[in-house]
């Protein structure tokens, strides 16, 4: 298949389904019947079986034609981190059941992996999950978990075996987040807002139908899901001067008092940083086109992370006693983070998680050390001792 077949197809839908005369759900579900969700999903899941490097092509010509979008940064989760291991693990009768509303927006997804006595170290994590009869029955406690609060799905990763080691013990559910026994309390940030969750699980059924992968194999799934993860908020795909580094570029040419040498020599820094970043994001997802994602993502997602740091840092230092200024404290539960539509004092606020959420930078340095540069990993002294022999 071709970029101009694929135009076809564009077309051949908005001929059947006008954006301006079609309500907004109606027309994303039409476009996912007509395989352009994801082109390179299988036919019948929202794709064509084509090359993923036509997706632009089929995304550049709707939104010429004023078609709307998934509103992507609300249904993040789902789309980076759900979807593709759905799509790896999950069953036939899975896949059509949860990927369709999930690209269309209609069911929002969360992740509940990290635990308060097992972030960094996910593996150590003590949720229990217990067989009875068709179901698993799970209690446990979740932290820093995203869109808890709007999700109707969740991907959970929980301990089915304590006498294994405990990379083995594992295994991946999808957990109903309106089940009984589902609890979401917020968690407020450093910025006054609670786009954070903890979610507290008490004796939640889940019937056997929802799991992910074999008993027992719930590692090697979360895998898929952080390796997707850390490309979805490392590589998505910017314009030039896009994001933050567009911010402040912009606040520096309007605003010509602020100027210092010294200011101009980091600026030019920070952006040349911004657009190697970019480019090495259109070299990942070259990659991606080719094959699953490897640990390349944890690479783009640490250099994000510190880019985003220091860009928001610059910002508040170039805008003097303005960028300290900082007032918007009510407790908010929003659905996504918007960089953009907020000032430099909450952007700065708002960058410090980058280095911890989808992965710390701590933990990305590791892999990159271990995968791509072939370094001996660190020594572990408990790889081998069953999970309920382990300190707490």
């Amino acid at each position: 298949m071709d970029a101009e077949e694929v135009r076809g197809r564009v077309r051949d839908l908005l001929a059947a389904h006008d954006p301006l005369d079609t309500e907004r759900v109606a027309f994303l579900r039409a476009r996912f019947d007509a395989g352009l969700a994801w082109v390179h999903f299988p036919a019948g899941l929202g794709g064509l079986d084509a090359p993923r490097s036509l997706q632009p092509v089929v995304d550049a010509e709707l939104a010429a034609a004023g078609a709307p979008d998934n509103d992507p940064r609300r249904i993040g989760i789902g789309l980076g981190m759900a979807a593709p291991t759905v799509l790896a693990y999950g069953t036939d009768e899975q896949k059509r059941r949860f990927l369709r509303p999930l690209w269309t927006g209609e069911e929002v997804w969360c992740q509940l992996f990290s635990e308060p006595g097992a972030g960094s170290d996910l593996a150590a994590l003590g949720t229990r999950a217990v067989r009875d009869g068709d179901d698993w029955v799970v209690t446990g406690q979740k932290v820093w978990t995203s869109s808890a609060h709007t999700a109707r799905w969740a991907i959970l990763i929980a301990r089915t075996d304590p006498d294994v080691p405990k990379h083995k013990g594992i295994t991946y559910f999808v957990c109903d987040m309106t089940a009984p026994g589902v609890e979401v309390r917020p968690l407020r940030q450093i910025t006054g807002e609670a786009e954070f969750n903890e979610v507290f699980l008490t004796e939640v059924r889940i019937p056997d139908a929802h799991r992910l992968g074999p008993v027992g194999a719930g590692w090697q799934v979360a895998r898929t899901t952080l390796m997707n993860e850390r490309v979805a908020i490392g590589g998505t795909s910017v314009p030039r001067e896009g994001g933050m580094i567009g911010i402040v570029a912009d606040t520096w040419r309007e605003r010509p008092e602020l100027r210092t040498p010294e200011l101009h020599s980091r600026l030019v820094k920070l952006w040349a940083r911004a657009e190697a970043l970019r480019l090495a994001g259109v070299r990942l997802r070259q990659q991606l086109a080719a094959g699953d994602p490897g640990p390349e993502g944890s690479g783009m997602k640490l250099a994000f992370a510190r880019l985003a740091q220091d860009l928001s840092g610059f910002e508040v230092e170039l805008l003097r006693e303005e960028g300290l200024r900082y007032d918007d404290w009510t407790l908010r539960r929003p659905e996504k983070v918007d960089f953009n539509g907020r000032g430099a004092g909450y952007r700065y606020l708002r960058a410090k998680g980058n280095s911890i959420e989808g992965g710390t930078s701590e933990i990305l340095r590791n892999i990159i050390a271990e995968r791509v540069l072939g370094l001996p990993t660190e020594p572990r002294t408990d790889s081998e001792r069953a999970w309920k022999d382990l300190p707490r």
